[in-house]
């Protein structure tokens, strides 16, 4: 999926056994690569044994290989990206078709000392992922803590002000976002109104209370110091 090198935006997904929904992932930004807003898709995929890299490659996504692990996979796609302009996204989020008219007006009047998150939102119904969607939103504006599943845009001149993604296998989402607003401030990161619908899967299987609880906890060690990796561990 390559479209004008004059595209400011290329988007990086990492991926591992990602088949179930990457084709939804994909299908979203045909419309924004026709209208010469996304330049290429990377997808950066970690050893998938399923149908992830036939599906990237059918949609014409630019395929890298690297090691397990979504901090050094972004950070990898993050590389060999040539846009202005990086839109991070996990496989398993589908942004919601009015995306692109915002990420246009968005990087056409703001600074690009602002980077931007999309609205949460669950492919589940039901008042559970609605609630959890609520919290996640407001853990977002309040505190700035989105998570990774909101998807990030980026321009490239800030990702690499901020030193990009670290080589971590958890909460390299967390951790750039807070080198962002050490950068620019609290009113450095922009909630788009459009959603990044994120599967429900995790949330269905353990419950959504015991994840939302597992969640937290796992931040809090986060915080407190923990390593990454032994968090990533528990986190499955």
């Amino acid at each position: 999926m390559e479209a004008s090198s004059a595209a400011p935006i290329s988007v990086v997904i990492p991926t591992l056994n990602a088949a179930a929904r990457l084709s939804m992932c994909l299908e979203a930004l045909v419309p924004a690569a026709i209208g010469e807003l996304v330049r290429e898709v990377i997808v950066v995929d970690a050893g998938s044994t399923d149908d992830t890299v036939k599906i990237a490659e059918g949609f014409g996504a630019r395929v890298l290989m690297a090691p397990p692990g979504r901090g050094g996979q972004l950070k990898a796609g993050a590389s060999a990206a040539r846009g202005e302009w990086l839109l991070f996204l996990h496989a398993d989020t589908v942004l919601e078709a009015r995306w692109a008219e915002e990420a246009q007006d968005f990087m056409s009047a703001e600074t690009v000392k602002r980077a931007g998150v999309f609205t949460l939102a669950f492919d589940a119904r039901g008042f559970a992922p609605r609630l959890v969607a609520g919290g996640a939103m407001a853990r977002t504006r309040l505190l700035k803590s989105p998570y990774g599943d909101q998807g990030l845009l980026i321009s490239r001149k800030v990702y690499e002000t901020v030193g990009g993604y670290e080589d971590m296998p958890l909460f390299e989402d967390v951790d750039i976002v807070q080198r962002i607003i050490r950068h620019g401030g609290r009113r450095a990161l922009h909630v788009f109104k459009s959603k990044a619908v994120t599967s429900a899967t995790r949330y269905e299987r353990d419950g959504y209370l015991k994840r939302v609880l597992k969640n937290a906890w796992l931040l809090a060690r986060y915080h407190a110091g923990a390593s990454p990796e032994k968090l990533a561990e528990d986190y499955r």
